[in-house]
C-alpha cells in the first residue's frame, strides 16, 4: 500500500477557498461532500470511518442517552461505540503488515492503530481535573510531549481555544510521518471551529482563521510530500451563521413534562422523574420520552416552539438514517438561523454548578457558550488566575467564568445544509480517478470517504 495522510479540516466549505487558502487550492481533486444528520463531530467521523449512516454505526450525535443505564453520555471515545469496520480495520486485513496512527481524530481509545493520540485529562479523587492526552503506545505520547512540550489543552477547549491546538496537532502530525512512517495517517485540525462558532462565518476573525488554517495544512502537505504520501482533506461540516437560542428543556419543563431534582449544587436533570427531556447537540436535539403518551404531549409542544423546523420519528428517522435505539423518539432539527441549548432552568438562583465552567461531561448537552469568558465579569483573566491559584495551593476551587447569554454564539451546524457551498469538503492531492472516481453531480458522498481513501492506498504512482 502507498502512504495516505487524511487530515480532518472541522468547518472548512466551499466558501473558504480563496485568495487565502493557497495551499488548499493546490490540491488537484476538489468537490464538496454530502454530509450526515446531523451534521456533528463524532456522527461525520463515524461514518467517514466506516462508511455508514448513523442508524448502522450508531453515533447518533456527539452524545446520547443510554436507555440501560439511565446516563446522558456526551464525548465518550470508545471506538467499541460505532459499529461496523473502520478504515483503519480494513487496512490491516487487506495488509497485516500496514500501520496506522490515529493523531486527535475522535473514537480513538481503544481504536485498532499502531500509533494513538486524544485528549483525556486526570480526574482525582479531589474533584480536580488535570489536562492530559492518552496515548498508545505509551512511549508514543512521552515522545511527543519530549519533541513538542505538553498538549497545550486549553487552546483545544473552552475561551482560550484557537490555533496553538491545531498547530501541536500538525506539528505531532509531520513527526509521526518523519520517525514513524504510517501507511494510513488520520489528523484532526479544529482551528476553524472556535470563530466560526463565536463570531459567525463572516466575520474578520473567522476569515483569518482560514488562512491561519491553511498555513498549518501547508505544512503538513510539504511533510508528506517527503515521505511519498498522498493526501485526503476532509470536513464534517459547515458552520452558519445564527441568531436565535432556543431552550427546548425550558419549554418542556415548563409543560410539565421536564423535571429537576433540588441539589446542594443547584437544580440537576432528574432522567428518572421526567417524562421527557432533550439532549441538545448544536442544530438538533435528541427527546427522549417516557411513554407514548408524553410523546404525544412533547410533539404538539415542540412543534410549536419557535425556531424549530422539523420534529422527526418514526419512518422520518428512517429517511433521515437516524432510527437507531441510541437515537430520541423524537429529533428535532433547527431553523437555518437557530441552534438549541441545554439550558433546562430559567431561574438564575437555580442554575446548576457546572453551568458557568467547562464541563462538557456533566451538562446534558452542548454548549458552545464555553468558548467565552463572561464579558459581565469585570476582569475574567484576573478570576481565572485566582482560580487557578486556588488550584495550585491544592485548594477546591470553581473556573465560573463562563456566560449563559446564548445570544453570544454566532454560528452553528448539525442540520443538513441549504446550499452544498455551506457544507463539508473532499480534497486530495491525486486526481480523482485514483482517489475512488469523479463523483456523481460532482458531489462527493460522505459514506464513500473510506472506499476512496482505500483506493488511493491501492493506486500505483
Amino acid at each position: 500500500m502507498e502512504p495516505v495522510v487524511v487530515l480532518d479540516v472541522v468547518g472548512l466549505t466551499p466558501r473558504c477557498l480563496g485568495e487565502s487558502t493557497p495551499h488548499l487550492n493546490g490540491l488537484r481533486a476538489r468537490a464538496p461532500m454530502t454530509t450526515v444528520l446531523p451534521a456533528v463531530t463524532c456522527s461525520a467521523q463515524a461514518t467517514m470511518l466506516t462508511g455508514l449512516p448513523p442508524s448502522r454505526h450508531g453515533a447518533v450525535g456527539n452524545g446520547w442517552f443510554a436507555r440501560d443505564t439511565a446516563e446522558i453520555a456526551l464525548w465518550r471515545q470508545s471506538n467499541a461505540l460505532v459499529a461496523g469496520e473502520k478504515l483503519y480495520e480494513t487496512v490491516k486485513r487487506l495488509d497485516p503488515g500496514a500501520t496506522t496512527a490515529k493523531i486527535f481524530w475522535w473514537w480513538n481509545l481503544g481504536a485498532r492503530v499502531d500509533y494513538s493520540i486524544t485528549p483525556r485529562p486526570f480526574y482525582p479523587a479531589d474533584g480536580r481535573k488535570i489536562p492530559a492526552t492518552y496515548a498508545w503506545p505509551t512511549g508514543y505520547g512521552e515522545w511527543l510531549d519530549a519533541e513538542l512540550g505538553p498538549f497545550p489543552f486549553f487552546d483545544f477547549w473552552g475561551p482560550k481555544s484557537g490555533l496553538p491546538s491545531s498547530r501541536w496537532i500538525a506539528d505531532a502530525t509531520i513527526r509521526t510521518l518523519r520517525e514513524k512512517r504510517p501507511t494510513l495517517t488520520l489528523a484532526y485540525l479544529p482551528h476553524l471551529d472556535y470563530d466560526f462558532q463565536r463570531f459567525g462565518p463572516d466575520d474578520a476573525r473567522s476569515r483569518r482563521a482560514i488562512g491561519e488554517i491553511d498555513g498549518v495544512v501547508g505544512d503538513v502537505l510539504h511533510a508528506a510530500s517527503a515521505v511519498g504520501a498522498r493526501v485526503v482533506v476532509v470536513s464534517e461540516y459547515g458552520i452558519t451563521a445564527v441568531e436565535r437560542p432556543v431552550h427546548v428543556n425550558r419549554r418542556l419543563r415548563d409543560a410539565g413534562l421536564l423535571v429537576a431534582r433540588k441539589t446542594p449544587a443547584g437544580d440537576v436533570l432528574d432522567v428518572f422523574g421526567s417524562r421527557a427531556f432533550a439532549v441538545a447537540d448544536h442544530q438538533v436535539a435528541h427527546v427522549y420520552c417516557r411513554d407514548e403518551r408524553a410523546k404525544s404531549e412533547a410533539r404538539e409542544i415542540l412543534r410549536a416552539l419557535p425556531g424549530v423546523e422539523c420534529v422527526l420519528e418514526g419512518a422520518e428517522l428512517a429517511r433521515a438514517g437516524l432510527d437507531h435505539p441510541h437515537s430520541g423518539d423524537l429529533v428535532l432539527v433547527a431553523a437555518r438561523d437557530a441552534w438549541f441549548t441545554y439550558y433546562y432552568w430559567s431561574d438564575p438562583a437555580d442554575e446548576p454548578d457546572f453551568a458557568r465552567s467547562v464541563d462538557i461531561h456533566r451538562k446534558p448537552g452542548y454548549d458552545p457558550c464555553e468558548l467565552f469568558l463572561d464579558p459581565a465579569i469585570a476582569f475574567p483573566k484576573l478570576r481565572v488566575a485566582r482560580r487557578l491559584a486556588q488550584k495550585k495551593l491544592g485548594m477546591r476551587y470553581l473556573l465560573d467564568v463562563i456566560p449563559l447569554d446564548a445570544t453570544l454564539v454566532k454560528g452553528s451546524h448539525g442540520r443538513i445544509p441549504d446550499h452544498v457551498a455551506d457544507g463539508p469538503m473532499f480534497l486530495c492531492s491525486e486526481p480523482f480517478a485514483r482517489c475512488g472516481g469523479e463523483p456523481g453531480g460532482g458531489i462527493v458522498d460522505m459514506a464513500s470517504v473510506p472506499m476512496r481513501v482505500l483506493a488511493l492506498l491501492q493506486s500505483r504512482s
